[in-house]
C-alpha cells in the first residue's frame, strides 16, 4: 500500500522504522521543520525528518495545511492512507479525506482517557495504574475518532513518562503495521465508537506545571518528577533562585510524622534530603541541580553548600 507518514519526534519514529521495514511503501513523509538546538542553536531536523532523509523518503513540513496549495500537495500523493503519530499539527478535513482510507493515528493512551497532547506524562503524574496505545481513525475532533485497536500495560510503581514512553512507543510501532497488514488483506479496517464516559484531556504542559507546591502529598509530588522529568522540569525556589528536582521518593513513616506535626511544609529536616510535604508526609529529594550547576545528590548539595537543614523550600519573600 501507498502510505503516507506524518510524525515528528522519537515516539513517532519508532511507528516509521517499523513500517520502513514492512511490506508497505512509505511514499511522503511529513514532520515539523528544523528548529534550532544547542550551543550554537543550529537548525535540527525532527527524528522523524532525519530518519527519512537518510532512507531517502521525500519530507515535507509545511508550516500549516490549511492553504490550498498544502492540501493540493498532499493529494497529489494519492495514499492509500496516512499514519498520524505526535505530528503537532492540525489536520483539515481536506487533509483527512485526502487518502483512500483516510488517516489513522497513534495515540498513547486508552482512549477516551487522556484526549490531547500529553497523554504519557499525564498518566504517570495522575497515578494511573494502567495506560497503553490507541490505533484511531481520525475525525475533525481532538482524538474523538473510533478506535480500531488498542492494547493496556501495567505501569509499574516508579515508572517514569521516558520508560512508559518508550514502552508506548513499541507497542504503537507495532500495532500501526499490524493495522496496515490488516487493511492490505482485507481492504478495510473496523473501528469501533469511543465511549462517552470516562473522557479526560492531556492538556499541553508548560514550565509552570513543573513548580512544586509543597502543601500537596509526597507522593504527589513524587509522581509529579517522575512525570515531568526531563521536560518540562520539576523544580522549586529557595531566596528566589530555581533548584531542579531531578529524582526523588516518599519515606514516610508513623513516628515520622508525630515529630514533624507542627513544622512547616517545604523545610529541610536533614542532609539526607527529607522535606516535610503536606498531609504530614515527607519526601527524600535524592538527586537535585542548583541554579548554574550540575545534577548532584543531596548530600553533595549541602556539603557544597548550597542547601541545608532547617532551610524552607518554595517559601515566599
Amino acid at each position: 500500500m501507498r502510505v503516507g507518514f506524518m510524525g515528528t519526534p522519537d515516539f513517532a519514529l519508532e511507528a516509521l522504522k517499523a513500517i520502513q521495514a514492512s511490506a508497505h511503501e512509505i511514499v511522503c513523509v511529513y514532520s515539523q521543520p528544523p528548529r534550532p538546538k544547542g550551543r550554537g542553536q543550529r537548525l535540527q531536523p525532527s527524528p522523524v525528518h532525519a530518519f527519512a532523509q537518510e532512507k531517502g523518503i521525500p519530507v515535507y513540513h509545511p508550516k500549516n495545511l490549511k492553504t490550498l496549495e498544502s492540501q493540493e500537495e498532499f493529494a497529489s500523493h494519492n495514499l492509500d492512507i496516512a499514519v498520524v503519530a505526535a505530528y503537532g499539527l492540525l489536520l483539515p478535513k481536506a487533509i483527512l479525506d485526502a487518502p483512500k482510507h483516510g488517516c489513522i493515528n497513534i495515540h498513547a493512551s486508552l482512549l477516551p482517557r487522556w484526549r490531547g497532547a500529553s497523554p504519557i506524562h499525564r498518566a504517570v503524574w495522575a497515578g494511573d495504574e494502567e495506560s497503553g496505545v490507541s490505533i484511531m481513525q481520525m475525525d475533525e475532533g481532538l482524538d474523538t475518532g473510533p478506535v480500531i485497536a488498542m492494547k493496556s500495560v501495567q505501569l509499574d510503581p516508579d515508572e517514569t513518562s521516558v520508560t512508559l514512553h518508550d514502552k508506548l512507543a513499541v507497542f504503537g510501532a507495532k500495532m500501526c503495521v499490524e493495522t496496515l497488514d490488516q487493511l492490505a488483506k482485507n481492504g478495510q479496517i473496523t473501528a469501533v465508537k469511543q465511549e462517552n464516559e470516562g473522557v479526560t484531556y492531556a492538556h499541553l504542559l508548560k514550565k509552570e506545571d513543573g513548580k512544586i507546591d509543597w502543601n500537596t502529598s509526597a507522593v504527589e509530588i513524587a509522581r509529579q518528577i517522575r512525570a515531568l522529568t526531563p521536560w518540562p522540569g520539576v523544580w522549586t525556589t529557595l531566596d528566589d533562585q530555581r533548584f531542579k528536582i531531578i529524582a526523588a521518593t516518599q519515606t514516610d513513616t508513623p513516628s515520622t510524622r508525630d515529630k514533624l506535626k507542627n513544622r512547616p511544609v517545604g523545610i529541610v529536616l536533614n542532609a539526607d534530603g527529607d522535606v516535610q510535604t503536606g498531609e504530614r508526609s515527607v519526601l527524600r529529594i535524592t538527586k537535585i541541580q542548583p541554579p548554574g550547576k550540575q545534577a548532584m545528590d543531596f548530600k553533595s548539595a549541602v556539603n557544597g553548600g548550597y542547601l541545608k537543614p532547617g532551610m524552607i523550600l518554595g517559601a515566599e519573600k
